[in-house]
C-alpha cells in the first residue's frame, strides 16, 4: 500500500464535481440573463428567468473545456485574448449543440428574431456578453474552483460522528476495517 506523507492533505475536486458546479453556474447566469433581458426589453417587473435543463449540460461541458484552454493558454496570451478564444468557443459550441437539439425539436433557444443571427442559433448581439461572461468565469468561477479542495480531516463535521478514536466503530475495528475521516470504508 502507498500512502502519502499527509493522509489528510486535501484533495482537488474531480472533474465531475467541477463540471456540476460549472453546470449550476451556467444554469443560474441562465436564468438571471433572461429575467435581465425580459425586464430591459418589456419593462417585466416580474423578472421571469427561464432556461431549459439542456442548459446544465450544455454549460457544464462548455467551461470545463474552458477551463482546460485556461489551463494551456494563461502563461502563453494575455486574459482579453484568452476571453476572445472563449468566445470564439462559446459560439461554436453554442451553434453546435443548438446544431444536434434542433435534430430533436428540443432546441431551447431560437434567435431568428435578431438581425444578425445565423439560422436562429447564434446571434452576434450577444458577442459583447459573451465575451463579458468568458472574463467572469475565467477570474471567478474557474480560478476559485481550482482552489476549493476535498478535505478528509477532523474539521469535515463527521470524523467523530459515530467514531471511536483510532478510525471506525469498535465492530468495524474488530473486524480490521478502518474508516476514513469522512465516514467511508477502507478496507485493506
Amino acid at each position: 500500500m502507498v500512502t502519502s506523507p499527509n493522509p489528510e492533505a486535501p484533495v482537488p475536486l474531480t472533474a465531475l464535481s467541477r463540471w456540476y458546479l460549472y453546470a449550476i453556474h451556467g444554469y443560474f447566469c441562465e436564468v438571471m440573463f433572461t429575467a435581465a433581458w425580459e425586464f430591459v426589453v418589456n419593462c417585466n417587473w416580474k423578472f421571469p428567468g427561464v432556461t431549459s435543463v439542456w442548459a446544465l449540460f450544455i454549460y457544464g461541458t462548455c467551461i470545463l473545456i474552458v477551463e482546460r484552454m485556461y489551463l494551456n493558454l494563461r502563461g502563453r496570451c494575455p486574459v482579453l485574448v484568452r476571453c476572445f478564444i472563449y468566445t470564439l468557443w462559446t459560439y461554436l459550441w453554442e451553434f453546435g449543440t443548438g446544431l444536434l437539439l434542433r435534430q430533436f425539436n428540443a432546441c431551447p433557444w431560437d434567435y431568428s428574431q435578431f438581425r444578425y443571427n445565423f439560422m436562429g442559433l447564434i446571434t452576434a448581439e450577444y458577442a459583447v456578453p459573451w465575451f463579458c461572461a468568458s472574463f467572469i468565469v475565467e477570474r471567478l468561477v474557474i480560478r476559485k474552483t481550482l482552489l476549493l479542495r476535498f478535505h478528509k480531516g477532523p474539521e469535515d463535521g463527521w470524523s467523530q460522528h459515530g467514531a471511536v478514536a483510532g478510525g471506525g466503530t469498535r465492530r468495524e475495528r474488530s473486524m480490521g476495517w478502518e474508516t476514513n475521516a469522512n465516514g467511508y470504508l477502507k478496507v485493506e
